[in-house]
C-alpha cells in the first residue's frame, strides 16, 4: 500500500496540475468506489468547481475545492491516480474520469478496488465516518521528539502497532517502520513503553530520516506504486530490511529475520536491532 512518500510525491505532482484548473464532468463507472456521497450527487457537485490547493493527510490526498470542499483520494493498494489527455485510452479499471477545463482528464483505477474517493468538507466526512481521525504528521513541526515519547510510553503495544496505528502517527505503513527501526537499531517486536528514552529518541529521528530520503526518491515501488505519470519511484534501491527477509543484513551481515508482527510480514536484524 502506497504510504506517506508515495502519496506525498502524487499529490506534489498534481498540485503542479490542478491547482488553478476547473473541473468541467465527472464520470463514475464504478460506483463503489466512491465513499461519500454517491455517483449522482459526486457527478453533480464536481462539475464546475476549481482546485484551490492540493494537500497530503497521512495517506489521503485533498484537493481543496472552492466552497471548503474536498475532493479526497485514499489510493488503498493498487490504485493510480492520472492526469492524461481527454482522448488517451482509458486503461483497464479505471473507476472515475474527470474532466479539465484544458481538456484533460484526472483518471482514478484501481484493480483491486481498495482505494476511496469521497467529497465534502472534512468535518462532514469525519461525521460519517469515512474519514478517520488521524494523528500527527512525522515530518511536520508537531512531531517532536516529546511527541513520539508520548505516544510509546502510553501504549503497551509492540513498537511497530503503535507506528502503525493511523491516530497517533499519520501516514507510516510497513516499509518504514520497519526501516526506521532498523535504523534505529530497535527491534519491532519491543514493547513501546519499554524503550528508553535514548531509543525514544533514535527511533523520532530514524522517523524522519527515512521518511525524507524516500520522498527524495520520489516513494518507493515493490509492487503496484506509480507516480501521476506511471513511472516507479527509487527507493527500493535504498532498502535495507523491508522484503529482505532471509538475506543478509547489509549493516553486519547476521541473516534478516521475518515473522509476522501487528497481523504485518515484519523483517528485522536480530544481532544490530536491540
Amino acid at each position: 500500500m502506497p504510504e506517506l512518500p508515495e502519496v506525498e510525491t502524487v499529490a506534489r505532482d498534481l498540485r503542479l496540475e490542478l491547482v488553478g484548473r476547473r473541473f468541467v464532468s465527472a464520470w463514475v463507472s464504478q460506483p463503489g468506489v466512491l465513499r461519500f456521497p454517491d455517483a449522482a450527487r459526486f457527478t453533480a457537485a464536481l462539475a464546475g468547481r476549481s482546485v484551490g490547493a492540493v494537500e497530503r493527510r497521512g495517506k489521503y490526498i485533498f484537493c481543496r475545492l472552492d466552497g471548503g470542499e474536498d475532493l479526497v483520494v485514499h489510493l488503498g493498494m493498487t490504485g493510480h491516480l492520472r492526469v492524461v489527455g481527454g482522448d488517451a485510452e482509458v486503461v483497464k479499471h479505471t473507476h472515475l474520469r474527470a474532466g479539465l477545463d484544458d481538456g484533460r482528464e484526472l483518471r482514478f483505477d484501481d484493480a483491486r478496488r481498495f482505494g476511496r474517493v469521497m467529497l465534502g468538507t472534512r468535518a462532514l466526512l469525519e461525521e460519517r465516518r469515512v474519514l478517520p481521525a488521524l494523528g500527527v504528521e512525522p515530518l511536520s513541526d508537531d512531531f517532536t521528539p516529546e511527541r513520539l515519547d508520548g505516544l510509546m510510553r502510553r501504549t503497551s503495544r509492540t513498537v511497530k502497532a503503535a507506528l502503525l496505528d493511523q491516530s497517533g502517527i499519520a501516514g507510516l505503513g510497513n516499509i518504514y517502520v520497519d526501516e526506521a527501526c532498523h535504523l534505529a537499531g530497535i527491534r519491532p517486536t519491543r514493547r513501546a513503553r519499554r524503550l528508553t528514552r535514548k531509543e525514544r529518541a533514535a527511533l523520532h529521528a530514524a522517523i524522519r530520516s527515512v521518511l525524507t530520503k524516500a520522498v527524495a526518491n520520489r516513494g518507493t515501488t515493490v509492487d503496484d506504486y506509480r507516480d501521476l505519470w506511471d513511472a516507479r519511484g527509487s527507493h527500493q534501491e535504498e532498502l535495507q530490511v523491508y522484503g529482505r527477509g532471509g538475506e543478509p543484513c547489509l549493516r553486519c551481515g547476521a541473516i534478516l529475520r521475518r515473522r509476522v508482527v501487528a497481523g504485518r510480514t515484519t523483517v528485522c536484524c536480530t544481532s544490530c536491532q536491540r
